[in-house]
């Protein structure tokens, strides 16, 4: 299991009608704030604030095709190559970690190969990175 300690929150939030929004630093607009977001702006954040990757580098939730199926990848950083490097599956602190998220992340994986697989609740974070057509397991996020 790799160790997150995500960052102070200094979010934005606001409230319409009683209904919780977020604001995405990354794609610039007001989001519904769910519990996966959550999950989802905290790893974002750990990503630029405390592994200081490029904010320009990283992609949230772009539709992707699977054969016919269109899917949203959740988190996408690019290399200096703007080729797909670490692929982030984020779940809500509710849902387990279990083989069906990494088979998941995997199935994104095919349309958007990246040498490294994160899955994640927030409380737990696992990852893997590509060596000779297998996944090993990772401890720590890679340096950018």
């Amino acid at each position: 299991m790799i160790e997150i300690q995500f960052p102070e929150p200094a979010f934005k939030v606001k409230h319409q009608k009683g209904v919780p929004y977020i604001f995405d630093v990354i794609r610039r607009t007001w989001l519904l704030l769910q519990d996966e977001e959550w999950v989802r702006q905290n790893f974002v954040q750990y990503l630029l604030q405390v592994m200081q990757y490029p904010q320009s580098l990283v992609a949230l939730e772009k539709e992707i095709y699977l054969g016919e199926l269109k899917k949203r990848f959740d988190i996408l950083v690019y290399d200096q190559n703007h080729k797909p490097w670490m692929l982030i599956e984020c779940k809500s602190e509710k849902i387990n970690l279990k083989d069906d998220v990494l088979h998941q992340a995997l199935r994104y994986n095919i349309v958007m190969p990246a040498k490294y697989l994160v899955i994640t609740n927030g409380k737990q974070t696992y990852g893997w990175e590509k060596k000779n057509g297998t996944l090993e397991m990772i401890h720590a996020l890679p340096e950018f």
